[in-house]
């Protein structure tokens, strides 16, 4: 059962962010001290990529471990169960599909969990840049 009241929920859940989330921020931060740019914030992209290279066809997102799922971190929710359960099913149906829309227009998809970026940054880095060296011909900082 939930702790807080509705009005309690409602204002807690309105502070949860969907963009530029720490995780996020993280990573671009990572990005540019590797000397990666080119990034945009391309809302005409579907499935709004919180990464977007426009020139190597690269679609970067960072799935947040409850809302998408995650198998290895998401724990259930204990209360209001039927309207979680439409939630993070409709988003993980919803990743599926963009997924394959982007990749049937050639963009490469590349999909990381937040707690992929939060405990080993390094590794996301270079699963990353071994796509954008094959992509732009570039060659960059390995680690």
């Amino acid at each position: 059962m939930d702790t807080l009241t509705k009005k309690q929920r409602s204002y807690c859940m309105s502070k949860i962010r969907s963009r530029n989330t720490g995780t996020e921020f993280l990573f671009k931060s990572y990005l540019k001290n590797k000397g990666i740019r080119g990034f945009r914030f391309n809302k005409n992209i579907i499935g709004k990529p919180d990464l977007y290279f426009p020139k190597e066809k690269i679609a970067v997102f960072i799935d947040g471990c409850f809302w998408h799922r995650c198998k290895k971190c998401f724990i259930k929710p204990k209360s209001n169960i039927a309207f979680w359960n439409k939630k993070i099913n409709g988003n993980v149906i919803r990743d599926k599909k963009t997924t394959k829309i982007l990749r049937s227009k050639n963009i490469s998809v590349l999909r990381f969990w937040e707690h992929q970026i939060n405990q080993n940054i390094k590794l996301c880095y270079n699963r990353f840049n071994k796509l954008y060296e094959k992509k732009s011909g570039n060659k960059k900082q390995k680690s």
